[in-house]
């Protein structure tokens, strides 16, 4: 498998993938997540550097794809996570613990302060993200306290505090 930064030739895979992660049972018509990545693309919140897919076999076989977008803890910038997907079929094989591993690697090497998420504490407690409000970072919603969460990078400070922002196209989400 290779981890590698996302080329204008893959978009149609990563819309696949990610169509086929999040669908639900009987599911018709794009999902949200899906839309959610193009709206992404369109807008100034977009790093390219931090759109990474997986890729698999002689043909470069897009499995997974994960984004790093521009948010903010108050007028701080930071990085919004999300969304991950992973091809279902390859799914608990290493995939999304690769392309998590290779993003925060990625962002840490840009002199990101941190990665903030929505999702599973579970499954994100394996790569340091911790509950937002142990570092004074509030989410945009408040109910979703116990599952947003942040991990900080080597250029964290501790005066980082205040809400996360995510870009603009979350709102419609």
């Amino acid at each position: 498998m290779l981890i590698r930064r996302e080329t204008p030739a893959d978009v149609a895979a990563i819309h696949a993938v990610t169509s086929a992660a999040f669908a639900g049972p009987g599911s018709t018509g794009e999902v949200t997540e899906t839309r959610l990545l193009g709206e992404l693309r369109a807008c100034d919140a977009w790093l390219p550097a931090l759109s990474l897919v997986a890729c698999e076999g002689q043909r470069g076989e897009v499995l997974g794809h994960v984004v790093c977008t521009r948010g903010h803890v108050g007028a701080v910038p930071a990085l919004a996570l999300g969304p991950l997907s992973v091809r279902p079929g390859d799914q608990r094989r290493g995939v999304g613990l690769a392309l998590v591993h290779t993003v925060l690697g990625a962002a840490d090497a840009l002199g990101e302060p941190l990665v903030a998420l929505l999702g599973s504490p579970a499954y994100y407690a394996r790569f340091g993200f911790r509950p937002s409000t142990e570092y004074g970072i509030t989410p945009p919603v408040p109910e979703w306290a116990a599952h947003f969460q942040v991990r900080t990078l080597s250029a964290y400070d501790a005066g980082i505090r205040g809400t996360f922002a995510y870009p603009e196209p979350f709102d419609r989400v």
